[in-house]
């Protein structure tokens, strides 16, 4: 099978194509990436040696290229990671979100429906389904009620693909994942930040009163749910993938200092962010019964083999705390 995967230089998108070469050796895996600032090629330099990987400098939104990808490679799967994917960033300006989400993932779908692919993937959010109370969980069924630019642009997307599978009979699959972490994650989101801010000694901004609520899922886990729909979904069904793992984020910081033994003076609470949402909860009992799948990391494990990872691959967030990111974050945390 060829697999054009779109986003494989980002963080879950560089997870899968490691994944994919490991467990499917026999695929041929094409990643078009556009290298924003989340992406990165170093989070593929064993796939690089690998003769069954391909990687291809370009943007979705590029009618024309992405053409001339199918024609070269004439692929029978797309995966779709490619995305804005950080609510922040949404908040400071939607543009980009709407171009890259909507309309990039339009494209694809047009060029997939042409080349009569026999699997679309629409990589999505838990965040499409807005915001829940103190008890529950999204399902499958739960209405979409996007709370941020992010959500919205995402939401749309996966309506757009499933409409698609409607009207042209496309093969579209959405798997809908709660919070990830794990190895490569960009470092403005909350895990990969409070760990490098730990481990540098440096103030840990929270959120509000950090009571909002996230289920956590392990990248790796991620990655083999994706697998099972990629090889055993139902063609226009939507799959939620959960951790079982719901967090306090004040609580995911305070075990961070825990096992990285630093006090939590360390902690400071800023202002919070505009329609933060205040807890997400994924049933993900759908996949677990009709494609066997189940996670496979408690969090607490989790969290110490992601500490352990990024003590060992202190050049690679070096490269990028040195780069555009110490001026996001100064506009994020230390000018609220």
């Amino acid at each position: 099978m060829t697999i054009l995967l779109t986003g494989g230089a980002g963080f879950i998108g560089s997870n899968f194509v490691q994944y994919l070469l490991r467990h499917h050796p026999s695929y041929r895996v094409v990643n078009l990436d556009k290298l924003t600032y989340a992406g990165n090629l170093e989070n593929l330099d064993s796939a690089e040696r690998n003769p069954q990987y391909s990687f291809e400098h370009g943007d979705i939104c590029d009618r024309e290229f992405v053409g001339s990808l199918f024609r070269k490679y004439t692929p029978e799967a797309v995966i779709n990671f490619a995305a804005e994917s950080h609510v922040d960033r949404s908040i400071i300006g939607a543009s980009e979100f709407v171009r890259t989400n909507i309309v990039g993932t339009n494209v694809l779908l047009e060029w997939s429906r042409e080349f009569a692919l026999k699997r679309f993937i629409q990589v999505s959010t838990d965040e499409v389904y807005g915001s829940l109370g103190p008890d529950g969980a999204f399902t499958e069924t739960s209405p979409l009620h996007p709370n941020s630019p992010y959500a919205a642009s995402k939401a749309s997307a996966d309506m757009l693909a499933l409409a698609y599978h409607h009207t042209h009979g496309l093969p579209v699959l959405v798997t809908r994942c709660s919070n990830n972490y794990g190895p490569y994650q960009f470092p403005e989101k909350l895990i990969p930040l409070m760990i490098l801010n730990t481990m540098g000694d440096r103030t840990l901004p929270v959120y509000g009163d950090g009571g909002n609520v996230r289920d956590w899922l392990h990248v790796e886990d991620h990655c083999s749910a994706i697998d099972a729909v990629l090889h055993n979904g139902k063609n226009g069904e939507v799959y939620n993938i959960g951790g079982n793992a719901e967090q306090r984020n004040i609580d995911v910081v305070k075990m961070i200092l825990h096992h990285l033994g630093k006090p939590e003076s360390l902690i400071s609470f800023v202002k919070d962010r505009p329609g933060h949402d205040r807890r997400y909860a994924i049933d993900a009992g759908k996949i677990r019964k009709e494609l066997a799948w189940a996670p496979r990391h408690d969090f607490e494990t989790g969290i110490v083999e992601t500490l352990r990872w990024y003590q060992e691959h202190e050049p690679w967030w070096r490269n990028i705390l040195n780069g555009e990111y110490q001026h996001y974050y100064r506009k994020m945390y230390e000018e609220r």
